[in-house]
């Protein structure tokens, strides 16, 4: 997922450099939810990995 919201990051660096405000924005927008989607994510994990942990030990 961080893989698409760097696509999409140079995407809208790229449509922003040419000139296309209006796609650079939307390209902008969608590399930021997906950025905070997989923060989301990461941070689900490392709880769960600490709850496991704590289970073992």
């Amino acid at each position: 997922m961080l893989k698409w919201a760097l696509i999409f990051f140079v995407v809208s660096l790229i449509t922003g450099f040419l000139g296309f405000s209006g796609v650079s924005a939307a390209t902008a927008t969608i590399a930021k939810i997906l950025f905070y989607i997989a923060l989301v994510i990461f941070l689900i994990f490392l709880v769960l990995a600490f709850m496991a942990g704590s289970v073992v030990v």
